[in-house]
């Protein structure tokens, strides 16, 4: 009976240990697209949990109580930052009870803080719409932040779960082989529309504009966040015809 009971136990110990010992690291994403690129540098070793999708907008969700339990989870908090999601982010992280991803701390990964942002104002009223104090949170339309973002977001993995660091990096180093190709194809077929003359909707497109040297000529939004009403969008349509009259 006694050796029995010492078989039960060495096998209950080899069940648990693997659990233990790969137990995933959990990444909170703000934005589906920092997700995507935590799974591209964490592979199978992170659990990560998208907050948004493509289709909702990313400045105003609920703080619903699935993503204060996934917060409360997470090891990492990985989103934009510069302000895009001050309106349930903090809220999340007063509930999440973890110190780790509070501001300023280790698990608290801010992509916008490691790029050049554009669009910082000089000042701030509320007459201005929907403006971002530290500038223009939506950097992950010019692919070279991408690259950036990935490198300190590999390097802060590396940090939190150096027990694998070698595979984060190496998942780093693949990813920005293809990235880098990616870019070159993209800027080669981009080349003819260098000074092509745009409307955008919002300003969200700033970095994709200034990447691609495109000429913004008008926003659909009269201020940032703000609807369009019909006079402006026939003060927008006149600016394009006038703007296609002096090019033709």
């Amino acid at each position: 009976m006694k050796n029995f009971s010492i078989v039960i136990l060495l096998m209950g110990l080899l069940f648990a240990a693997p659990s233990q010992a790969f137990a995933a690291f959990n990444i909170f994403a703000c934005e589906p697209e920092w997700g995507s690129l935590a799974k591209e540098i964490g592979g199978d070793k992170v659990k990560v949990k998208n907050a948004t999708s493509a289709f909702q907008n990313p400045h105003n969700i609920r703080a619903r109580p699935g993503l204060i339990a996934a917060m409360r989870k997470s090891d990492l908090v990985f989103c934009s930052g510069g302000g895009l999601e001050i309106a349930w982010l903090p809220i999340l992280l007063q509930k999440s009870g973890s110190a780790d991803v509070q501001y300023g701390n280790v698990g608290y990964f801010m992509a916008s803080d490691f790029v050049k942002r554009l669009e910082i104002p000089e000042k701030i009223d509320r007459a201005m719409g929907d403006v971002h104090p530290e500038g223009n949170p939506h950097i992950h339309t010019n692919p070279h932040n991408i690259s950036k973002v990935a490198k300190e977001l590999a390097n802060r993995l590396q940090k939190l779960d150096a027990g694998n660091a070698d595979y984060y990096r190496q998942n780093f180093d693949s990813f920005m082989t293809r990235w880098n190709g990616a870019i070159k194809r993209w800027e080669k077929m981009a080349e003819p529309l260098k000074g092509v003359p745009i409307i955008v909707q919002h300003g969200s497109w700033a970095y994709l504009v200034d990447w691609l040297g495109l000429r913004r000529i008008g926003t659909l939004e009269p201020k940032p966040g703000v609807p369009p009403t019909v006079s402006h969008l026939e003060s927008v349509l006149n600016k394009v015809r006038t703007y296609a009259f002096f090019t033709h």
